[in-house]
């Protein structure tokens, strides 16, 4: 396995641990290659402490650093794995003595990389090493998370997510550890982060940069500025923005809320401090209190994730930055400070006490702040994001999937949000409450896994029985039902119904397909005098029951599980799901790959009004406009389901746009017209409507869409 280019001192070590050196890389290279390796690695060094200078080029797109990092040994080894961008190249490793140390590049695994020590260190002893780096960081190539760019260096932003490993980290993302960030910035440019900020200082001077050819004078150097952070409690920091940023304080709630935004965003920042201040009491009263309730928020660029919830930091992409608040895209990064934060998943396997957890307190918050009908509005998009692909692995197999990806966010963010939201109908209110202060209090300031959750529940279940209980509630089946297999239930019930002398019996039975399934289920019948509601335990693929009423029954008035308690799956929801799959592999720009999407859900509901309308959407976008054309008449003459009766409006605005691109501008006020009649005002149709009554649509400006 090639080396990197050393010194002479080094490659005379290199000789001397010739034989380690290659047994190292035989175990590296089998250890690389396969997420099993992942998951039997140990990381005998953990780091405990960093010292990081960092310098950032705009002009170049690269990043220079010195990461000083103090290990603490674990298992007796001289081989200190550690994990770094691979765009980071790194030039020089040297001990404590200031000497060089030998390393190397995994090949089969380019994350990771290997410092050999000149021996082997003891458990518990200090080994501190100073990495030297360098490289460019301006899209996602070689990005530790696949096609997602994590940390890059631009003209007029920067960001640098702790995800993106752009130093030198271990046991990522349960590791917590101290931390200084020194960060040498042009003039320019504003750094936030994590971390408690010092107040920036000016850089020492540089030598002025030599004259350019011809011109006979020195060009002087560029002024820059020093901004530092420290995190002396261990944490996970190192997550920061850099650019042309304003601080807005606002206060609320008895807390000081700093927002970070561009010029452009000043006058929203208000509204997104005082939103947060009201979410944080919130929690604070429902999961325990922060023990650093510092909190602050910053606009994230365009180009990366679009949110993100680090130490003390919510980030909120540019793209979603509104006037109005989103409070529930807020709420689940608030939530991310208790669970992804305080208490951290111990692997990448259980990111579903953080991610999952985080998500379903966003319902819980727009159910305490809007009631009923909008807690049902967030479980419902958990569930359509489910059943998108809820097939890619179980919830507790998550290493499977890449961090931030499509697969993950249904499967860890929101399967796992209806899982919690099953188990508080399994265990109660109160005990679910109790279990939520309980997990907080017991893991705040640790890493926990999905097991210790499962372990703690069933404490909780069992010390807080419901007052109906015929016996203690086992949570086992619950819990290998939905975090350790794959597989939602599409339910069908068959059932007759017999006169009895005092009133009517019905004899039925619920089929579903997961013959492992075990779990109760409330079934109402809905009579002609009051409707009556029963619990059945389901049991494999079909389970029998039998429910007497004094009403006659109203024809097809059997409801399984009407208070939407269990994940299910419908033909109404699979076709809301194709259509999400379609959604995102359009603003992904994929709009061939999303139409098959939209066609698959046209498959099953040929009348879907949403399917056609994004189905016009994308050939919008392909410029395809007879098909396009085509797909618009077919979305307004469709079902119209009233969750998205702005589909007719914004119909004939892009049927207004397509006859002004044919020149036919008579048809094309004609449609305007029919928009502005509908008095529909949905994402600003109305304005869009007067823009182009006034002016013809010319294509020069991107369409609008909802």
């Amino acid at each position: 396995m090639p080396m990197t280019e050393k010194p002479k001192e080094v490659r005379t070590a290199f000789a001397k641990l010739a034989a380690p050196a290659c047994a190292l890389a035989l175990v590296a290279l089998a250890l690389g290659n396969t997420a099993q390796a992942q998951e039997a690695r140990k990381w005998n060094f953990r780091a405990t402490n960093y010292v990081v200078n960092a310098t950032l080029i705009p002009a170049e797109q690269t990043l220079q650093a010195r990461a000083k990092v103090d290990f603490e040994v674990r298992e007796a080894s001289r081989n200190v794995e550690v994990e770094l961008h691979p765009n980071l190249k790194v030039t020089a490793v040297s001990g404590t003595d200031g000497k060089p140390v030998p390393f190397q590049r995994l090949e089969s695994a380019p994350l990771r990389m290997l410092v050999m020590l000149p021996e082997a260190a003891a458990p518990g002893q200090k080994v501190t090493l100073t990495f030297d780096y360098a490289g460019p960081l301006s899209n996602e190539e070689n990005s530790p998370v696949k096609d997602t760019r994590l940390a890059s260096i631009g003209a007029e932003d920067s960001y640098l997510l702790l995800p993106a490993r752009w130093f030198p980290l271990t046991n990522f993302p349960a590791n917590r550890y101290t931390a200084t960030f020194s960060f040498n910035v042009p003039e320019s440019v504003t750094v936030v982060g994590t971390g408690k900020s010092l107040p920036p200082v000016q850089a020492p001077p540089v030598p002025p940069a030599p004259s350019k050819k011809g011109e006979g004078v020195a060009r002087p150097s560029e002024v820059r500025m020093v901004y530092s952070f420290r995190t002396e409690r261990p944490d996970t920091p190192g997550t920061f923005v850099a650019g042309s940023l304003r601080v807005v304080p606002v206060n609320a709630q008895g807390l000081t809320i700093p927002v970070y935004v561009p010029a452009a965003a000043v006058e929203s920042a208000t509204g997104y401090g005082e939103s947060l201040a009201n979410i944080l009491t919130e929690f604070s009263s429902l999961f325990g209190a922060l023990p650093q309730p510092e909190m602050g928020i910053a606009q994230l660029p365009d180009g990366t994730i679009s949110s993100y919830s680090a130490p003390g930091l919510l980030l909120i992409g540019k793209r979603l930055w509104e006037a109005k608040v989103n409070y529930r895209l807020l709420a689940r990064l608030a939530a991310g400070q208790w669970w992804g934060n305080e208490v951290l998943p111990a692997t990448a396997n259980d990111g579903w006490i953080a991610d999952g957890l985080a998500r379903y307190s966003e319902a819980m918050y727009a159910q305490q702040l809007g009631g009923q009908e909008a807690f049902r509005r967030v479980l419902d998009d958990c569930a359509v994001g489910t059943l998108a692909y809820e097939e890619a692995a179980p919830i507790a197999q998550a290493e499977r999937l890449d961090l931030f990806s499509s697969e993950y966010r249904s499967v860890v963010m929101n399967k796992g949000a209806m899982v919690f939201h099953m188990l508080r109908a399994q265990m109660g209110d109160a005990a679910f409450l109790e279990l939520l202060r309980e997990f907080y209090r017991s893991y705040a300031g640790k890493a926990a896994r999905i097991e210790d959750f499962e372990q703690l529940a069933q404490q909780v279940a069992e010390k807080n029985p419901k007052p109906d209980a015929q016996a203690p509630l086992n949570l086992r089946p619950f819990f290998t039902n939905w975090v350790n297999s794959t597989g939602i239930p599409e339910f069908k019930v068959e059932y007759v119904i017999y006169r009895i002398p005092k009133g009517f019996r019905i004899v039925g039975k619920i089929k579903q397909d997961l013959e492992t399934f075990s779990m109760p289920i409330d079934v109402k019948v809905e009579t002609e005098g009051n409707p009556e509601t029963t619990t059945v335990q389901l049991t494999g693929t079909d389970s029998s029951f039998t429910i007497e009423t004094f009403g006659r029954p109203k024809p097809g008035g059997i409801i399984l599980d009407p208070n939407n308690q269990i994940l299910k799956s419908s033909p109404k929801l699979r076709v809301r799901a194709l259509i999400a799959r379609g959604e995102e592999l359009a603003e992904g720009g994929r709009f061939y790959d999303a139409i098959q999407e939209y066609q698959r859900a046209l498959d099953v509901q040929k009348n879907n009004s949403l399917a056609h309308f994004r189905m016009g959407e994308a050939f919008f976008y392909q410029k395809n406009y007879q098909a396009s054309a085509n797909a618009f008449r077919e979305a307004y003459g469709g079902d119209l389901d009233p969750s998205y009766r702005w589909v007719e409006v914004w119909s004939h605005i892009y049927l207004g746009k397509i006859y002004d691109l044919g020149g036919q501008r008579e048809r094309a006020v004609n449609e305007y017209s029919k928009a502005r009649d509908l008095a529909d005002n949905t994402g600003g149709a109305q304005e869009e409507v007067e823009k182009y009554l006034k002016k013809a649509y010319t294509g020069d400006e991107k369409p609008a869409a909802q």
